[in-house]
């Protein structure tokens, strides 16, 4: 019982940060389910099959405070579900002593990519490139394999990557972000269950996490008007870069002495910790910056 609870708020948790960043609910939740030792495809597995529910309830948020761009989301949602149920499939192939390590590589890199971009750059606004199809295909093929092997990778590589094209607000991107998810969680599923016939799936698991999901997720959508995105996605990469350095440090790949560990999660802390004061700095910086400007009309955001 306890750990159904504990699921339940992780699941709330990974879907409020999920819903204010437009990432991390799958990589969060599959770093934990790592962490208690689930076989990594059944842990891609379960958090895809609560995906399917809480994408639904957060895309149906997002569209009701008006966060959603639908020709996004059919463009990049289509090639996204191709992308996850390969993933899935490669995935299921790979024997848990492979799959475990390289899963917390792939979690690690994405958790240090998210700690770094929010941290560096905070959410990008303008650019003068082009948002085209040809951009959303590629771009939902390779986010949604990502997402599949790797339990979570489809919102941080698609929400910047869409954000740095400067066509759509923040909270479009991330509300048609979020709305695409239920495609590739959908075919991710199925992949791991073509993959896996269902074995290593624990059924309560993934309600425990959908019920967290579906109730943050209105929350999440209304909060991505309000929360400072930087420092929330300081926190998260953080949290994400310990837990993976600590799978990958016990792993047969690397076997690190009890010296090595705790030197390298000293490293990472300070180092997690000076990202966070960093964001907040640049944060209040900025507020500070924007409320010394004369208010300026905003200009109309381009259709794609």
């Amino acid at each position: 019982m306890r750990t159904l609870i504990l699921l339940a708020l992780v699941g709330l948790g990974a879907q409020l940060v999920d819903g204010s960043l437009g990432m991390a609910y799958g990589v969060t939740s599959t770093t934990l389910l790592l962490a208690i030792g689930t076989n990594p495809a059944a842990a891609s597995a379960t958090v895809h099959l609560a995906e399917i529910g809480t994408t639904l309830a957060s895309g149906a948020s997002h569209w009701r405070f008006g966060n959603v761009d639908w020709k996004v989301v059919a463009r990049i949602g289509i090639p996204g579900a191709i992308g996850a149920f390969a993933g899935a499939t490669f995935l299921s192939s790979l024997s848990t002593e492979v799959a475990a390590p390289v899963m917390s590589l792939i979690l690690l890199a994405l958790g240090l990519y998210v700690l770094l971009r929010f941290t560096l750059q905070g959410l990008p606004t303008r650019s003068n490139k082009p948002l085209r199809r040809r951009f959303l295909t590629p771009l939902g093929l390779v986010a949604g394999f990502m997402d599949a092997t790797g339990g979570g990778g489809w919102g941080p590589v698609g929400t910047p990557a869409i954000l740095a094209s400067g066509r759509m607000e923040p909270r479009k991107v991330i509300g048609s972000i979020d709305t695409s998810e239920f495609f590739v969680a959908i075919a991710a599923s199925v992949g791991f269950f073509v993959g896996l016939s269902g074995e290593g799936i624990d059924f309560t698991w993934v309600l425990a996490l959908l019920i967290g999901g579906v109730i943050a997720a209105p929350i999440a959508a209304w909060l991505v008007r309000l929360v400072p995105p930087r420092v929330l996605g300081s926190l998260v990469g953080g949290v994400i870069v310990l837990t993976n350095s600590r799978t990958l440090l016990n792993s047969d790949w690397i076997a690190a002495t009890d010296g090595v560990k705790i030197a390298v999660y000293i490293v990472v802390w300070v180092a997690w910790l000076a990202a966070v004061a960093w964001s907040v700095r640049a944060h209040r910086r900025n507020k500070a910056a924007e409320a010394a400007q004369p208010q300026q009309p905003e200009a109309d955001s381009v259709s794609v």
